[in-house]
């Protein structure tokens, strides 16, 4: 019997934990994937989506030689084909889409299947944007949380989920830690235990009433005038810091304006809350100290999403919860690391057009100069996470298109592809690993060798650039030249100097800013004019603090939202042990239409119909129904996905994804 042998690694997946892993292998196969205590903030223990990772990597849906399609699109007809031969295609009807129509009728679709610096951004980047292909306006997440953080603080390191013990209030906004933040949970429990008040602001009754003190369940839209009433109320109650907003700010007089208009009664009355219940939890966080927000990307998936995010990160700016370990805000530790993205890909961003991913569906189907012929998609899986699904399915349809998938698995959008290219997963390849969570960078290895033929994604980008005749920069350096330069991008403050051999010995490299962690006003500051945060940024548009009403219709009346599931990551594993997805809604909804749990229902709008079975759930509050994020077509009854039903409207400034603006009503079927 083969030895078990137990090798490092790290998780690259999109979740801000970036977790630290122990893989044991025996005779080539992993049989357990764990947690390890390289990463403190790891503890020793993963989601059990990563540890059941295996299930991708062995499944029957793992891709293990390139496919060119042999019937028509969507039937699932494809026969295997050399290496060689796929490359030669793929570089064949490119060169011919360029010489015809320019290099802008290409278009790359990726997103945050890795978040590794070896896989996006590196000889991917480089060979598309020698092509001048279009550019992706990567907006489907975090569009409006990042362009309101830089907006207001330059992008600043957030709060380390480490010193969150430190604080003696903490407001959870639009986030779900114990679903895609798992790592957070620890430390809240370890300040609800040292005597900290927790808060909790969404929709559903997300984590246990054992340690959420306070909460409000707002109708999907409606944080932006949340916060402001609670900027009022700090305002007219005398709990704004004064001194703090003079010294370290400009626009408060701006903001202030703006939040005369909104009265806690006429907030209430739009979120459909309480408006004690937001002057209790104003007051609560206003009079602890050291107190911080924890504001998720939750709160940003509607039209007032960005409105949204920048009321809620003023809020430790007026109250002046900064200048002490455990006050301020998290959001993202993106800020400290700071890649250069041109050094990376080695060659500077073209002035091509830019093509917003969420209108996807839209720019597939609609006038187009010049139109795109030629989609290459990798490290995400579009069909089903992007908007206006039905919209997206009718431009892979399109017999003018070429498409090619570069993937781990047969996905719904490789099922629509000309040609399909098996990618290795992250314990097949080397990855170089940041965190929007955590403040260190890590280094993966293979634990295994690539099942099949797949090949990591440097390298078939590296094969059809020397296909379409680059034998230049990127296209002419090694595995570990490129790994070289992927430590170079990182111009962040790192307790040492960044290198693979360094990374190799040591695995992790923490960040210092200085200190691992940061304290906001202290060691860490807004990256603008002298440090000053801008409660009134124009960078926002002239209206910063707008809100509008978008109210379901009597046709519509059920706000649909699509929160992230503990099943799978965005729409990653989500193959794996697919069962029949389930609508939730509040029990009083149910039997105003006579529903019971478990029926089978219809939940539909005039965009698409997604069948389904119905869970009742008094956590949701009334009014709004909620499907899992990120669910494949086997999952539904018809074959439909979540985004069936989500229009590709945009967020004004930040292009940023609206699928909180769903509005659906939900039936009984046979």
């Amino acid at each position: 019997m083969s030895k078990t042998t137990t090798l490092p690694s790290v998780c690259p997946l999109d979740c801000p934990d970036r977790c630290s892993l122990d893989v044991d292998v025996r005779g080539e196969m992993v049989t357990e994937i764990r947690g390890s205590r390289l990463h403190s903030l790891t503890g020793g223990f993963i989601c059990s989506k990563v540890a059941g990772f295996a299930g991708r990597l062995y499944g029957t849906d793992r891709l293990l030689r390139p496919l060119r399609r042999s019937g028509p699109r969507g039937s699932g007809r494809f026969d295997p084909i050399p290496w060689e031969e796929a490359i030669a295609e793929i570089a064949s009807r490119l060169r011919s889409i360029v010489d015809e129509y320019g290099g802008e009728a290409i278009l790359p679709v990726f997103y945050g299947g890795s978040n590794g610096l070896m896989t996006q951004g590196l000889v991917d980047e480089h060979l598309f944007r020698r092509l001048g292909a279009s550019r992706l306006a990567r907006t489907v997440c975090a569009a409006s949380t990042t362009a309101a953080g830089r907006a207001l603080y330059g992008g600043m390191p957030g709060v380390a989920f480490e010193d969150y013990p430190e604080a003696r209030f903490i407001l959870i906004w639009g986030a779900n830690p114990a679903a895609s933040n798992i790592h957070l949970v620890p430390w809240l429990k370890k300040a609800k235990r040292r005597g900290a008040k927790i808060a909790a602001v969404d929709p559903r009754r997300v984590l246990g009433d054992e340690l959420v003190d306070h909460r409000l369940q707002p109708w999907p839209g409606t944080d932006v005038v949340i916060a402001l009433a609670m900027i009022r109320h700090l305002d007219e109650a005398g709990l704004a810091d004064r001194d703090f907003l003079a010294r370290h700010t400009e626009g408060w007089e701006e903001l202030r304006e703006c939040a005369r208009a909104h009265t806690l009664d006429k907030a209430a009355a739009a979120a459909r809350v309480r408006p004690g219940d937001i002057a209790r939890m104003a007051e609560a966080y206003a009079e602890a100290d050291p107190a911080l927000i924890r504001c998720g990307w939750g709160l940003e998936r509607n039209r007032n999403g960005l409105a949204g995010v920048a009321a809620v990160l003023a809020l430790p700016a007026v109250a002046g919860k900064f200048g002490r370990r455990g006050g301020g805000y998290s959001l993202s530790s993106g800020g400290a690391y700071r890649v250069d993205g041109n050094h990376l890909s080695a060659a500077r961003e073209q002035d091509s057009r830019i093509i917003n991913m969420n209108q996807l569906g839209r720019v597939l189907t609609g006038d187009c100069d010049p139109p795109i012929k030629a989609l290459f998609v990798y490290n995400c899986n579009p069909l089903i996470t992007l908007p206006d699904q039905n919209r997206i399915l009718q431009g892979l349809r399109r017999d003018d298109l070429f498409t090619v998938v570069f993937d781990q698995v047969m996905t719904d959008t490789a099922g629509y592809a000309d040609v399909v290219l098996p990618a290795t997963t992250f314990l097949e390849h080397t990855e170089l690993s940041k965190s929007y969570g955590g403040y260190a960078v890590q280094l993966g290895e293979p634990v295994v060798a690539p099942r099949g033929e797949a090949r990591p994604n440097a390298e078939v980008f590296h094969l059809i650039g020397r296909a379409l005749g680059f034998s230049d920069c990127l296209f002419a350096e090694s595995p570990e030249d490129l790994l070289q330069r992927a430590t170079g991008a990182l111009k962040g403050r790192f307790e040492a100097i960044l290198s693979p051999e360094l990374l190799r010995s040591r695995r992790i490299v923490h960040c210092d800013l200085p200190g691992r962690r940061p304290e906001q006003f202290v060691n860490v500051f807004p990256d603008t004019d002298e440090r000053r945060i801008r409660l009134f940024s124009r960078e926002l548009g002239p209206e910063p603090y707008r809100y509008t009403d978008y109210s379901a219709s009597p046709e519509y009346p059920l706000a649909l939202i699509s929160p992230a599931s503990s099943k799978s990551i965005s729409s990653t594993l989500a193959e794996i042990r697919p069962k029949p997805v389930r609508v939730s809604m509040n029990p009083a909804d149910a039997r105003q239409r006579g529903l019971a749990d478990g029926d089978r229902v219809r939940v539909f709008n005039e965009l698409g119909e997604v069948h389904c079975i119905l869970r009742l759930d008094d956590r949701l509050r009334e009014g709004v129904a909620s499907l899992p994020k990120g669910f494949w077509f086997r999952s539904s009854l018809n074959g439909s996905g979540g985004n069936a039903l989500v229009p590709d409207s945009l967020t004004p400034v930040s292009g940023g994804a609206c699928f909180n603006d769903a509005r659906v009503e939900v039936e009984g079927i046979e």
